[in-house]
């Protein structure tokens, strides 16, 4: 049985980050002809388009897009007690824990997004990447703010270390 649970955890965590990431994506006005963000938008489709016709969007707010985030981790924290208790939890507990599930993918995500951007850095020639170019959409506005505080020492960028430090720091609150 725990080897299920894991398995699920691991393939409902990577679904969330999914939906998670278009939000992101979307915050951020990354590039949807990119081929990485093309992927995410049709993994998500069969969930947000029904709620675009419902929900219209509020200011710069795609809210089907957040609401699908929010029924996506709902989801998954249902699923997943009812794999380890065979219940569900109460429903306060049930949207506190989908609130930190969320949370923590999202910080998550943002961790490994700045940690590959940083190694990309070293090894990735100039040139386009798919990749690249979504980390860099998705990275630039949480270290442009770091960057003015901390400048570079040497000619080497150490905002992204300060930052998945205070990523990791908060991590910890969250559990």
């Amino acid at each position: 049985m725990t080897a299920l649970y894991f398995v699920a955890d691991v393939l409902l965590s990577l679904y969330l980050f999914v939906f998670v990431l278009r939000v992101l994506l979307q915050w951020v006005r990354a590039d949807f002809r990119n081929q990485i963000a093309q992927a995410v938008v049709r993994l998500t489709n069969w969930l947000v388009l029904p709620l675009r016709r419902v929900l219209p969007p509020v200011g710069k707010v795609d809210t089907a897009s957040v609401i699908a985030v929010v029924l996506a981790g709902a989801a998954m924290i249902g699923l997943l007690s009812l794999l380890a208790a065979g219940a569900l939890p109460p429903p306060i507990e049930w949207l506190r824990l989908t609130a930190l599930e969320i949370a923590r993918i999202t910080l998550q995500g943002y961790f490994y997004a700045i940690l590959f951007y940083a190694l990309l850095s070293f090894v990735d020639p100039p040139g386009y990447s798919p990749l690249a170019a979504v980390l860099a959409s998705l990275c630039n506005p949480v270290l442009a703010p770091v960057r003015r505080l901390i400048p570079p020492i040497a000619g080497l960028d150490l905002s992204p270390l300060w930052v998945a430090i205070a990523i990791q720091a908060i991590l910890i609150l969250l559990h």
